[in-house]
């Protein structure tokens, strides 16, 4: 629990005292200036406090400098890795207007990612309250936390801000649903009413995330411009009928849907790219009833609610608490189209688009490099070597519940069927009773000793969550810790030396191609890397809502992004 007010905190960022802010929240006091040099300019970092380990570093310009931008910040955070691995960032600007807090998320399942949190002068540190408030530490903390701790709740508390952004959103969503369906006339049923408005909605947001990018004739406000150049239509055109009868519908239908565009039509929609993907085409309740029209006010309303929000096409995590990503699709997806099975409608959730296209996707990328250099996949290549000294970097999370990783002794000779083995040593004698090696395999009778099943039935009992996943029983965790030990094994013993084998093995393969490219040391490498990912098409035949796509886009992005910085920092 934070003991730090809002009014406290408040003045804190307002005076850019970070010193005294990160002091208050129980963290220890740091005076260090670290130069970091970048091209052929010398940014200076000055530490003002630490945790376990763990350092907060403040960077403000000198007087010919300016704040950094985006790509000169990311390679700032990659050499300040070197010195501090664990470490939040605060760039502020010269007049003392602009602060971005900058840390690299750790999030279950997938590659670290770049958190940035703003703020500007005037503006109310709500959301860095709620992210900092809580990076409190207690006197009697102090003995056992260690970097790792510090660490869990840096990332617990500067990660939840997307769940709760897309949540916040849905909600939001859920009542201009309701409002939309009020205002769609020429459909009978009223399934059909809210599955059309389902579809609609659909279709405005696609078209908000595009246009953002300049995609929809280059106009960032493309949809509100040409909602009130219909408007004033009306009175002057006698066959203005509503924005959507004159305007959306030929966008949808013979812009988006189309790629044979008229003249005439290129006139009034401007340029449009062609979507081949099925959302823009006449849906079917297009053609059961063909008198729909929706009234403007449905739109002014709609997009007045979509203009609360930032749109990215891309999954960076920027944190003003309006920003959202086409993973807002997946989540409106999964929770409006999933009920409407008996439609014939379904949505592919993003664990599962995301398990098969990471195991398809990067696979494919690292066969194309080997292909193009193959010395680099050698087994004692240093791509291997760095898998062989990750330690459990690459095993899940879900698969090192509850296990004392930091205590076990992987050249123990005892095997795994013995009880005295370090993977049980926290288990309750009556389950340790279980390993009886000398019975595996064997049939034993009654007369002289117990059979092994018998001696197991403790093995069936829930295992408590301190040490199991959910629903788990003490013979399932005993499965899975062994599970753990095998793949540590043959991870320290090098004999992991294809990338497939992180698909066998179920290991984390999104985080281990980040970390190569990150920090593979071979510039040949990086090379034939970026032109298999600039080479790479990705067809997805039943694209449907595109989820597929959007979580290809998710694996790649990040990729692309580092092989352009590491290639920047080569020219250097």
């Amino acid at each position: 629990m934070s003991t730090i007010s809002k009014k406290q905190f408040k003045q804190y960022i307002e005076d850019f005292d970070f010193t005294n802010l990160f002091n208050q929240l129980g963290w220890t006091y740091l005076d260090e200036q670290t130069p970091i040099k970048l091209k052929e300019e010398t940014y200076l970092f000055h530490s003002v406090a630490e945790k376990s380990g763990f350092r907060i570093l403040v960077f403000k310009p000198e007087k010919r400098q300016d704040l950094p931008d985006y790509a000169t910040r990311l390679q700032l955070d990659r050499k300040i890795s070197k010195l501090y691995r664990e470490h939040l960032i605060i760039f502020c600007d010269k007049k003392n207007t602009t602060q971005i807090w900058q840390l690299y998320v750790k999030q279950s399942g997938k590659p670290s990612r770049l958190s940035e949190t703003r703020w500007h002068k005037g503006q109310e540190p709500e959301l860095l309250y709620q992210k900092t408030s809580n990076l409190f530490f207690t006197l009697d903390q102090e003995e056992n936390i260690t970097i790792a701790d510090v660490v869990d709740v840096v990332n617990e508390n500067f990660s939840k801000n997307v769940e709760q952004v897309t949540k916040k959103f849905y909600e939001n969503f859920r009542k201009e649903h309701k409002k939309f369906i009020e205002f769609i006339k020429g459909i009978s049923v009223a399934t059909d009413r809210e599955w059309y408005a389902s579809l609609m909605l659909n279709r405005l947001m696609f078209c908000y995330f595009i246009q953002k990018k300049g995609f929809l004739d280059n106009n960032l406000n493309y949809l509100k411009d040409k909602l009130l150049y219909c408007q004033q239509k009306k009175g002057k055109d006698k066959f203005y009928i509503s924005f959507y009868k004159n305007f959306l519908m030929a966008l949808f239908h013979k812009g988006l849907g189309s790629p044979d565009q008229p003249e005439e039509l290129k006139k009034e929609i401007g340029k449009i790219p062609y979507l081949n993907g099925g959302l823009f085409d006449v849906h079917e309740l297009e053609k059961q009833y063909e008198s729909i029209d929706i009234s403007d006010d449905a739109f002014e309303n709609i997009f007045k609610f979509f203009d609360e929000y930032n749109w990215h096409l891309d999954t960076r995590i920027t944190a003003t608490g309006k920003d959202i990503n086409p993973d807002v699709i997946g989540y409106i997806f999964e929770k409006y189209i999933n009920d409407r099975a008996q439609m014939g409608a379904y949505y592919t959730k993003e664990d599962i688009t995301d398990y098969i296209s990471k195991n398809c996707i990067v696979p494919f990328l690292f066969d194309e490099t080997e292909r193009k250099y193959a010395k680099a996949f050698k087994p004692e290549a240093e791509i291997w070597q760095m898998l062989k000294e990750s330690g459990d970097t690459y095993i899940y999370e879900a698969v090192k519940k509850g296990i004392d990783t930091k205590n076990l002794n992987f050249t123990t000779p005892i095997i795994t069927d013995d009880p005295n083995h370090p993977l049980w040593a926290d288990l309750p004698d009556e389950i340790r009773n279980g390993f009886r090696p000398e019975l595996k395999d064997k049939t034993v009778q009654p007369a002289t000793q117990p059979h092994l099943w018998q001696l197991r039935k403790e093995w069936n009992k829930p295992a408590p969550e301190t040490i199991a996943l959910p629903t788990e029983i003490y013979r399932e965790v005993i499965d899975r810790r062994k599970r753990y030990w095998e793949l540590r094994k043959k991870i320290d013993a090098g004999e992991i030396i294809h990338i497939n084998d992180f698909i066998t093995y179920n290991l984390n393969i999104r985080q281990f191609a980040q970390d190569v490219i990150d920090n593979h040391s071979d510039p040949d490498f990086i090379r034939h890397f970026y032109q298999a990912l600039s080479n790479i098409t990705i067809l997805d035949p039943t694209c449907g809502s595109g989820a597929f796509l959007f979580a290809a886009m998710n694996i790649l992005e990040p990729l692309y992004e580092s092989c352009i910085q590491r290639m920047e920092n080569y020219v250097e």
